[in-house]
């Protein structure tokens, strides 16, 4: 039995997505990241670099979101083709994912959301980084219904990310294609109930409820 560990991330997302896509019997363990569950010994030992998701199969061990992507894509033959130019042109747009839009609307949501004191320079950098990236993707969906062909764990892994454009405090006005595509994914049954593992994530939009998500995030953030 494949075995789940995660929190309602949009890292987390992305297994929880894949799995639900695959139909894959799974059991959830969440952890708690304000607990601190995520550096406890016994989770180290799964994922030695103390973050979420990590998969257990039988015993094998598979940490790193993108990782779990491959893992699951190649253990049923579904999401990642097997021809050499397929597989490259997914595992190209989920590098874009892993290395582009992951990493800078994280560092949009540190600086616009999280810290406390508030620097102009940053919150302009990576918010434009991710508006730029946002454009990419539109140019590429410009051209398919896709990323990469069909439908595939390129789509899951971005769409997790982008899903949360508005939390990272960035404008979709004017990228069609990529609004186009994000509904047809939300509107996906095995979508919606990935992004409910372990739990809904529901983020508030008044100014109280905003900075409580903040507080909580910059607490995270220290571990």
């Amino acid at each position: 039995m494949l075995e789940l560990y995660t929190a309602s991330t949009p890292n987390g997302w992305k297994a929880s997505v894949a799995l639900e896509e695959l139909n894959l019997e799974y059991i959830v363990h969440p952890i708690d990241l304000r607990a601190g569950d995520q550096k406890r010994p016994e989770f180290l030992e799964i994922c030695p670099n103390g973050r979420i998701p990590a998969l257990v199969d039988d015993g094998f061990a598979v940490f790193e979101s993108g990782a779990i992507l491959i893992y699951l894509a190649e253990k049923t033959g579904q999401l990642l083709p097997t021809d050499v130019q397929g597989r490259s042109r997914v595992l190209q747009w989920l590098m874009f994912q892993m290395g582009g839009v992951g990493p800078m609307m994280g560092q949009a949501n540190v600086f616009f959301r999280a810290m406390e004191e508030k620097i102009p320079t940053a919150i302009s950098r990576y918010q434009n980084e991710t508006r730029r990236l946002f454009e990419v993707l539109d140019g590429q969906l410009a051209h398919g219904e896709w990323l990469a062909g069909d439908y595939s764990i390129a789509d899951i892994a971005n769409w997790c990310w982008v899903r949360l454009y508005f939390w990272s405090g960035v404008s979709l006005e004017g990228l069609d294609h990529l609004s186009r595509w994000m509904d047809v994914l939300e509107a996906r049954p095995a979508c919606q109930r990935g992004i409910a593992v372990p739990e809904p994530l529901d983020l508030p939009t008044d100014p109280e409820g905003v900075e409580e998500v903040s507080k909580t995030s910059r607490a995270i953030l220290q571990r």
